[in-house]
């Protein structure tokens, strides 16, 4: 059975701030001391493992040296559809690696907000942001499920291979919607559950910290999104991620489980004057 929620929320959170250490950032890090996931790959014949998940080799080039700690499991930033003088919401910000890149996109007269639960990833984040001399970007602590941000004040939501990790899932989509501006958008990437796993992965908290047994199905998802107040679905699994999910839990091939996929929403309203 799966594990309780306090004990995958702490899990979670100190698994990743063992990643927000230079000698230890790895996607996926394992709840071992002795060792860290095999997905966050380096240099591979498909190119860096920011490559392998979407992005371009001019995107890592562009953010400050650590922000990319090879987390994730796709590029949120290819469906926001970012533009200048936006507001965005980084939902498990972790070393800035997305908000960095939508800072550029939305440029000088734009905001990015960046929420994560771990004071090491913060620190790092808050740290490539001053030594880059991004100003345009904020890190605040905060749990996804409770977010430190006022009502109505958010054009765009991104998340990167986070909401899964989450032990309510449901709730961090309400608070989604609350934080939204009427016609504000998700734009998210994330794992998606594609067959029933076997206890002894649910059970597993290497396995929820590796964005594997806290995966949802896309029908869940569906389902969590209109319940908060959500319309314009839209939800793509992309089956090609199987090529590096399977190396993300040594000997038990967790692309026979889930894959990568992209979710975006709306919530409905009309947008503020001026925005649009």
């Amino acid at each position: 059975m799966a594990k309780d929620s306090d004990s995958v929320r702490n899990e979670v959170r100190r698994v990743y701030a063992r990643a927000a250490k230079p000698e230890d950032a790895c996607c996926a890090p394992s709840t071992s001391s002795a060792s860290t996931s095999a997905c966050c790959d380096g240099n591979t014949p498909g190119g860096t493992a920011a490559e392998r998940l979407g992005y371009h080799a001019s995107d890592v080039a562009a953010v400050p040296d650590g922000a990319d700690l090879g987390l994730g499991c796709g590029n949120p930033q290819a469906i926001a559809s970012l533009r200048p003088g936006e507001i965005v919401l980084d939902l498990g910000s972790g070393a800035g690696f997305d908000s960095f890149l939508a800072a550029r996109a939305i440029g000088a007269a734009g905001r990015v907000i960046g929420v994560d639960m771990t004071p090491e990833m913060l620190a790092k984040a808050r740290d490539n942001a001053a030594k880059a001399g991004i100003t345009n970007v904020e890190f605040r602590l905060g749990e996804i499920e409770a977010l430190p941000v006022a009502n109505d004040s958010v054009d765009v939501i991104i998340s990167n291979c986070v909401i899964n990790l989450s032990p309510d899932k449901p709730r961090v989509f309400r608070e989604a919607w609350r934080v939204l501006k009427p016609a504000g958008r998700l734009a998210i990437a994330d794992t998606v559950r594609t067959a029933p796993m076997p206890p002894e992965i649910l059970s597993d908290l290497a396995a929820h910290c590796g964005c594997v047994a806290g995966a949802a199905s896309v029908d869940e998802l569906q389902a969590m999104l209109a319940d908060a107040g959500f319309s314009d679905l839209r939800i793509q699994a992309r089956d090609s991620s199987r090529e590096f999910i399977r190396e993300w839990l040594p000997g038990r091939n967790a692309a026979d489980y889930v894959v990568s996929a992209t979710i975006e929403a709306v919530k409905p309203g009309t947008p503020p004057c001026g925005c649009c």
